[in-house]
């Protein structure tokens, strides 16, 4: 399985990065993972909801360009659907059953994810009704992956 993730901005904070680097070396024996940064915009302070939908969807053309076609979607949205880590586990496993060999997932930026890349999402997780910082939420995804894998596996992991 080829699991991408494609995510809004850079990664600033060291121990972000050092957390980022671990799961994705504990990952690479369970599938081939690939994490792709796209360059944020600047949102102002008090920014009107037209100024917002038009940098999302700035956000939402650099996003696309690395959809492919072939891979199953999946978007980080607050009202989106809420999974037990056995459940994700279960929906990865299941995608595989099914064929999909490429999972792609999505984490916006700090206003979220334009129309043009929620349209063309196939599913949408939530994590929480919270709100993370997305960088943060890189390493909480990467985590809930791995997980999964060890679920999929019948290896153990922490309850």
């Amino acid at each position: 399985m080829k699991i991408t993730l494609i995510t809004v901005g850079k990664i600033k904070e060291k121990y972000l990065k050092d957390a980022i680097a671990e799961y994705s070396k504990r990952l690479s024996r369970y599938c081939k993972l690939d994490i792709i940064e796209v360059t944020d915009e600047k949102t102002p302070d008090h920014a009107s909801e037209s100024v917002e939908d038009a940098i999302r969807s700035k956000e939402a053309e650099r996003i696309q360009k690395y959809i492919k076609e072939d891979a199953y979607i999946i978007t980080l949205e607050i009202g989106g659907k809420q999974l037990a880590s056995e459940e994700l586990a279960e929906k990865i496993d299941k995608l595989g059953i099914q064929g999909v060999s490429h999972i792609i997932f999505i984490i916006g930026g700090s206003i979220g994810l334009g129309r043009e890349v929620l349209s063309r999402s196939d599913y949408a997780l939530s994590f929480s009704k919270m709100t993370f910082p997305h960088q943060l939420m890189r390493v909480i995804l990467l985590e809930q992956i791995y997980r999964s894998y060890r679920i999929i596996n019948g290896e153990p992991y922490h309850k």
